[in-house]
């Protein structure tokens, strides 16, 4: 008997009760390797002293106090953390409670900083399809995974979608990432043009596409192409990493590796790894000197900004994030888990492509290698594989609608940066298993 108003209805999920390391424990006693870190939140693992000593510590003294007050030491130390290593300048921090927050900030700021600086006709934005950037109503908005939107497709805000960055399915035959990364380019500066420049505010993208796609990266040069047009037209560069920042894919910011920063940068998951829930907005100097020059205040906010707790927990997974060779171990490790998944399901009769960076991989499953044709949504094999993985002791993080927003299949692999060789092991003999007896269910 619950009150709960779970995710799923009909069906009770099972009751965690503790953490050890990369795994988590159940009321039974059953233990569940983490191999998604949950939603790719869970970098640390679940019982890392370090970040709870902290929050205890900070609890004794100030749980919170609200900053339309005061201030507190956890928030300045972890925006001073934070811009210390965020590339461009990036040099200011608006902290929220998590990803779709920090989404709906930065769109909001993005266009209140327009106001401020005389060109409020200024009310578009452009983002790509096959994304996904929260589910407030206007992260939901800028997202383009059908899906997801369609319900709520009524009372969202106007918003306008180009093609993604997804080298597996749209890059043509004989196609060079430099000729495809232009033409995406060019399908950009078109819808620019389109719409008006002047009337543009954004392009909102993900450095590296997580939930909606699995672990898609760029191709090279994409995002300097994006730059480059974004600078032409005056348009601001929204840039979310909520999923791929925080070291998730081998860089403390996933667009150091792409050699650009952005304007608003959305980061949240791996700042407070999931011990306490927070979010943030990186923001460029000169959006920031706009708000102080200009009215002299962001017109929004929310009750936990900023909150004491969840700025020191966050403050002591910068610590250990930022803790030199941590980035390469996660680099490292991800060529491990890539090496891995390639053995097992290089050769698979239903998997079409391996992909991803750092700790962040993924495998498309296909009914046909050949022509890439998706499983249909009604097959629920996203599902199955998640169902039979948990009854194996494995968590992962499968996805629909893969190919087209309603078609499609791939299962994300994110495991806490804590994991050894043995777990990489396991996931993958898991997963596996997991995977064919799903299979075996509908084929």
């Amino acid at each position: 008997m619950t009150h709960v108003f779970h995710r799923q209805l009909r069906s009770a999920p099972p009751i965690a009760v503790g953490g050890d390391g990369p795994y988590i424990v159940d009321s039974e006693g059953n233990r569940y390797l983490d191999a998604s870190g949950g939603a790719a939140v869970s970098c640390l693992g679940h019982s890392d002293r370090d970040v709870v000593k902290a929050i205890t510590d900070q609890v004794k003294g100030l749980a919170y106090a609200h900053s339309a007050f005061f201030t507190n030491h956890p928030m300045e130390a972890l925006a001073e953390a934070l811009v210390a290593k965020a590339p461009g300048d990036l040099s200011w921090v608006y902290f929220t409670s998590g990803g779709s927050e920090a989404v709906e900030a930065a769109l909001k700021m993005a266009r209140q900083y327009f106001v401020e600086v005389g060109q409020p006709e200024r009310c578009r934005f452009i983002a790509r399809r096959q994304s996904y950037h929260g589910s407030t109503l206007g992260a939901l908005s800028v997202g383009g995974h059908d899906a997801r939107r369609g319900p709520f497709s009524p009372i969202l805000l106007d918003s306008y979608h180009v093609s993604p960055c997804y080298a597996y399915r749209h890059q043509r035959d004989g196609e060079s990432d430099d000729s495809y990364a232009a033409r995406l380019g060019g399908e950009l500066e078109a819808t620019i043009r389109d719409l008006g420049p002047e009337t543009v505010i954004g392009f909102v993208a993900e450095t590296v596409v997580g939930a909606t796609a699995g672990a898609v990266p760029p191709v090279a040069d994409y995002f300097r192409r994006v730059r480059e047009i974004c600078d032409r037209y005056g348009i601001l560069l929204i840039l979310d990493e909520v999923m791929c920042g925080m070291g998730r894919t081998g860089s403390l910011y996933a667009c150091e590796q792409e050699n650009i920063a952005p304007d608003l940068l959305a980061s949240a998951k791996g700042i407070g790894a999931g011990y306490q829930p927070i979010g943030a907005v990186l923001v460029s100097s000169k959006i920031y000197r706009a708000f102080r020059d200009g009215s002299g205040g962001f017109l929004h906010g929310h009750t936990y900004m900023g909150h004491a707790t969840a700025c020191a927990a966050g403050l002591a997974v910068q610590q250990k994030l930022q803790a030199p060779g941590m980035m390469e171990r996660i680099r490292g490790l991800g060529e491990e888990l890539h090496q891995r998944l390639e053995a097992r399901f290089g050769n698979h009769h239903f998997v079409g492509d391996i992909r991803g960076r750092g700790l962040m991989q993924a495998i498309e499953l296909v009914q046909d290698r050949g022509s890439k044709a998706p499983f249909e949504a009604e097959l629920r094999l996203d599902g199955r594989i998640k169902d039979q993985a948990m009854a194996r002791g494995l968590i992962c993080y499968p996805g629909s609608g893969t190919a087209d927003g309603h078609n499609g299949t791939h299962v994300l692999i994110a495991p806490p940066y804590i994991v050894g060789t043995a777990e990489l092991d396991r996931i993958v003999t898991v997963l596996g298993e997991a995977v064919d007896a799903a299979l075996a269910e509908i084929t």
